[in-house]
């Protein structure tokens, strides 16, 4: 900017700006890119990502968030989308493939609008119309019922397409059962389902534990290793001498007072070990540190103690075996201890664990993974969070909707008929919108090798009959996936559509980018989105 010739920066040196038209393309080939790059991960024969961090370290799955979180993505829009996968993970657990190829999909169609000279803020309130439309829609469709046998269903559907396949039916028994011990009046805290993997073993070999398994060695070889009817206690100050508060100095002058000092501090560990003893104790579960004298007493006491556990750990063995966790040892009494049947330490892989079986109405429990190698139980670990999200979510809701695109395309064929009643030019915004939704079904076809146009017309003539009819990839065939087992929780779908739509409009009513350079260089700080961590433009 100029006046009278003087030049006026209102803008650092090295700031970046992208205007109107500029600004908005640059958004929704970022937004396009991003969906594109987690598409092929979408339905039963999805293909997976490997990541390689700086490190070296290698991550490899088909599960959206993960894949986004991983990814170095610099660009602010593509950021956006990542927080629709982030949000479609906490509040769900599944579905953020889904959300993020439909908000892709909406900035796809949002382009084809902009040409026609639409406004962006007629295009975002057609969308919010539309999703609006579309939260009715699902209502309508839902399925009410939430028997063991659908919230299995739920599970397996879930699971597909994770590595899971060969033991998906009994993983899926052990995810309700799970979930099922932890509910509380129609809630679920996921919280109080701790999953514990190890490697070394096939699949089948997954269990659920009534209790907490710890992955811990007890503190020293003369403890017992077996104990039965156990009774724990849960501390989370340290079995130590304590230091002064303040900074002290004692003068020793002859060796007697050394002597004493010494069995002075030797009383007070022994003293807290009686504590403990006396209170009834046979196995402690230490927050915080034990020294070695304290070891030495316990062992003689024949109490089994593990230190340093996790304090996410002690709170789910507090759940399990009802004992409560006490910070003052002089505090500890009978009342705060914990039962379990079983505490005993088993060497698995060649690492010592400790499990905490058979608790009674335990309110926390451990799905303990197997799997050949790490990395297979990685991702094995990401589908078990995937399914018992879903599950957690389908016993609060109490609704589910059919798999396989069904519920994508029923959406869609009433949006168009919505679509028509409205005047204006909110209605392209809302068939927009309705198209965006078919990517679903469409992407699940392209993944498994089907032609997706022939399989789009064969699912909207089918919708003619049922709203559940929906794709069967391992067929070809369009078909009652009510009927098939094919299940999913409402809330995926709704959370999905809500998120979606919500970061399309977001990103459409950007029409100035302003990037400040710290180094003063005259790229867009990432905002070029074949800069994108790394990854080279799809268009």
């Amino acid at each position: 900017m100029a006046q009278g010739g003087q030049p006026i920066f209102v803008l650092p040196e090295g700031t970046n700006r992208l205007l109107g038209r500029d600004a908005q393309r640059t958004n929704i080939l970022a937004g396009k890119v991003l969906a594109e790059t987690v598409r092929t991960t979408l339905g039963p024969k999805g293909m997976d990502k490997m990541l390689v961090d700086g490190l070296g370290d290698i991550v490899v799955t088909n599960d959206g968030v993960t894949i986004l979180k991983e990814m170095d993505i610099e660009h602010p829009a593509a950021k956006m989308l990542v927080e629709v996968a982030k949000t479609q993970e906490d509040e769900v657990g599944d579905g953020t493939t889904t959300a993020v190829i439909i908000a892709g999909e909406l900035l796809k169609k949002s382009e084809s609008l902009l040409d026609l000279d639409i406004h962006p803020t007629i295009i975002a309130m057609g969308y919010r119309q539309a999703a609006e439309k579309a939260q009715e829609i699902l209502d309508e469709i839902a399925i009410d019922d939430v028997s063991r046998e659908m919230l299995v269903k739920v599970a397996m559907t879930a699971m597909t397409g994770k590595g899971t396949e060969k033991a998906r039916e009994p993983l899926a028994d052990l995810i309700v059962d799970a979930v099922q011990k932890v509910e509380d009046n129609g809630a679920v805290e996921t919280d109080n389902i701790k999953i514990e993997k190890k490697d070394g073993a096939v699949v089948e070999d997954s269990v659920l534990v009534e209790g907490v398994i710890i992955d811990k060695e007890k503190v020293h070889p003369g403890m017992p290793s077996d104990l039965k009817n156990a009774k724990i206690a849960l501390v989370n100050s340290p079995l130590e001498v304590k230091e002064t508060e303040v900074d002290a100095e004692i003068r020793i002058t002859d060796p007697a007072q050394m002597q004493a000092f010494i069995e002075q501090e030797e009383n007070m560990v022994k003293d807290m070990v009686n504590k403990i003893a006396d209170s009834g104790a046979d196995v402690l579960f230490a927050q915080k540190g034990i020294d070695d004298l304290a070891q030495h007493y316990l062992a003689k006491a024949g109490i089994m103690a593990v230190r340093r556990v996790k304090k996410s750990d002690i709170e789910k063995l507090a759940k399990a075996t009802g004992a409560t966790v006490v910070s003052n040892l002089d505090d500890l009494n009978a009342d705060d201890l914990g039962e379990a049947g079983i505490v005993k330490e088993k060497k698995i892989s060649g690492e010592d664990m400790i499990f905490v079986e058979e608790c009674k109405a335990a309110k926390a429990v451990t799905v303990f993974l197997r799997g050949s190698t790490k990395h297979v139980v990685d991702e094995i670990g990401r589908a078990i969070e995937d399914a018992i999200g879903v599950v957690a979510a389908t016993i609060e809701d109490g609704k589910v909707v059919a798999g396989g695109g069904a519920p994508e395309i029923a959406m869609a064929k009433k949006l168009k008929d919505y679509a028509e009643s409205i005047s204006g030019r909110e209605q392209l915004a809302v068939t927009a919108f309705a198209e965006s939704l078919e990517v679903v079904p469409k992407t699940l076809a392209e993944n498994a090798g089907l032609d997706s146009i022939d399989s789009l017309v064969d699912l909207r003539a089918s919708h003619e009959k049922s709203p559940y009819m929906g794709l069967n990839v391992f067929t070809g065939n369009v078909m009652d996936m009510k009927e098939a087992g094919v299940i999913e929780p409402k809330r995926v779908k709704k959370q999905a559509i809500q998120s979606a739509g919500e970061a399309a409009e977001m990103i459409l009513r950007i029409d100035d980018v302003i990037a400040s350079s710290g180094t003063g260089e005259p790229d867009m700080g990432g905002m070029d989105p074949s800069a994108m961590g790394g990854m080279p433009p799809m268009m």
